[in-house]
């Protein structure tokens, strides 16, 4: 696909501004800048994936839970949709899947919906919906332990977006699969992004090939240096990727097969060494 087969409106979905934290005189991260905008395909309804690497130790999950509402940063300021988040504002889907076991499958879900003024017709619809798009209808009065790994995820992914309509955080979605899994977890990743133009997934992953093979962006957190070459106190956002840009966003499967994409990959796996 052409490169320019999209534009950008002037909708801003999240706008972080000089966010930074410290826990005490230790710096995490800082002066935090980034804004998404709402992306358009022509005949397409296209929501966006934002990869978000870093080696360890640079403050991702910090900078995640801030995202979500569940942490206040020292400094700036963190707006979804024009407003300050707020925990529930942004789904969350941890890297277990927590969910609670003595509930069926359809009780996790009904615990999404729980702010929701739907009637519960309504809300039933709406569950069903779901688990008809993510292949899980016939799973909806199993309990928990009876699910298998990826099943788990998508019940937790869809409490989510239950929860929070348009915006859903993935903690480590890729991380302990083996090939066939991190294919069937990324098209419902895929899935979940192309709700709505203005559904949007951020991912932390430490798997740079599967997370730049779906995304349309990629973010990578990592500490700044002095003249010296000396790293600095307090990670920042190094690099923000445009991948359609280089033609390789929306590309999924056929992604692996584009060279683009290999030497983009190279280019963020050499990095990691300077970050």
């Amino acid at each position: 696909m052409s490169k320019h087969e999209y534009f950008i409106e002037d909708t801003t979905i999240l706008k972080m501004t000089d966010v930074s934290l410290a826990f005490g005189e230790k710096l995490i991260f800082k002066d935090v800048n980034l804004e998404i905008k709402d992306v358009r395909r022509k005949d397409k309804t296209t929501g966006q994936i934002i990869g978000f690497l870093g080696p360890s130790g640079r403050g991702k999950t910090q900078l995640f839970k801030i995202i979500s509402g569940l942490r206040k940063p020292t400094t700036g300021e963190v707006l979804v949709h024009g407003k300050p988040v707020n925990p529930g504002d942004v789904g969350v889907v941890a890297q277990n899947y927590p969910l609670f076991e003595n509930l069926t499958v359809k009780g996790n879900l009904m615990l999404g919906l729980k702010k929701s003024k739907n009637t519960n017709a309504e809300k039933k619809d709406k569950i069903e919906f779901y688990l008809e798009r993510f292949k899980i209808a016939d799973k909806m009065d199993y309990y928990p332990a009876s699910l298998s790994g990826g099943q788990r995820q998508r019940v937790a992914i869809i409490q989510q977006v239950l929860c929070s309509e348009e915006f859903l955080l993935l903690d480590e979605p890729f991380s302990g699969l083996d090939i066939n899994m991190i294919d069937e977890v990324s098209q419902v990743i895929l899935e979940v992004a192309n709700l709505s133009e203005l559904s949007t997934v951020i991912i932390i992953s430490h798997d740079i090939d599967s997370t730049v093979a779906i995304s349309n962006r990629i973010w990578i957190l990592g500490n700044a240096v002095d003249e010296k070459g000396e790293q600095l106190p307090g990670a920042r956002i190094k690099y923000a990727d445009n991948l359609m840009d280089l033609g390789i966003a929306w590309n999924y499967p056929h992604i692996f097969d584009m060279p683009v994409f290999t030497d983009y990959v190279k280019s963020v796996r050499n990095v990691f060494h300077s970050l």
